[in-house]
């Protein structure tokens, strides 16, 4: 009854009129789309990193060096105004029902919705602890609800190890810290033995925390990977 009565208030909450968090237009979305279609235009990426590349490259020059251990990665926007203040609003300042319209924004985003569709899991990136209790919410677990309900699991990739904000470190210290940072739950991995897996974020900036959480899973038998994160920095 407790659960139909949350459903019942979020679907009426969602049908009532807001004002636009970009433009700040009334009645409208959370971000209208006016919005959307101003600073979400889709732009030419590296098919595994997400950074931007030129008409018709697939790759960029890091990833045909060294490949990146995800199959895809998918971006909806570059990290920038207004994505960037509208991301630090949700994962800090306890605004998690802009999960709802980062989810339109990645469902609108090309080749998201086909894979989506096909894939057997969507696993998030595990917060530790402490995180947790800080922040009192994983963000990307509460798009992933958004996206595929049915798909995600919670449980089967774990974060075993505390590290600092990444953004605090350069790109040799957020790989030394996340070494050993990220574990497959032992009873769950038979779930994972030639799975497609989404693993889902808010942002990529270096792509070190889902680097390695997609070896992780590739270690446990994950058949392909896609990345999926609202924005990516450039």
């Amino acid at each position: 009854m407790f659960s139909s009565l949350l459903k019942g208030t979020s679907r009426v909450l969602n049908s009532l009129p807001s004002q636009c968090r970009v433009c700040h237009a009334w009645p409208a979305q959370p971000i209208c789309e006016t919005c959307v279609s101003r600073f979400a235009q889709p732009q030419p990426r590296c098919e595994t990193c997400a950074l931007p590349v030129p008409p018709h490259i697939r790759r960029c020059g890091a990833c045909v060096k060294t490949p990146a251990p995800l199959d895809a990665c998918l971006t909806a926007v570059a990290y920038a105004f207004p994505w960037s203040d509208l991301i630090v609003d949700y994962k800090f300042h306890n605004n998690p029902g802009l999960a709802n319209a980062f989810a339109l924004l990645l469902r609108s985003t090309p080749w998201v919705e086909p894979a989506l569709d096909a894939a057997n899991l969507v696993l998030t990136m595990p917060l530790s602890r402490q995180r947790l209790q800080t922040r009192g919410f994983n963000q990307a677990l509460l798009l992933a609800h958004r996206l595929a309900p049915d798909k995600t699991n919670t449980r089967l990739l774990l974060r075993i190890k505390d590290t600092p904000a990444q953004s605090s470190l350069k790109r040799a210290e957020r790989l030394d810290s996340l070494k050993d940072a990220f574990a497959v739950d032992p009873l769950l991995v038979a779930q994972l033995k030639g799975a497609r897996v989404v693993l889902v974020d808010d942002v990529m900036t270096s792509g070190a925390s889902l680097f390695c959480a997609a070896r992780t899973l590739r270690a446990a038998g994950a058949a392909h990977i896609t990345g999926l994160v609202i924005a990516r920095t450039e």
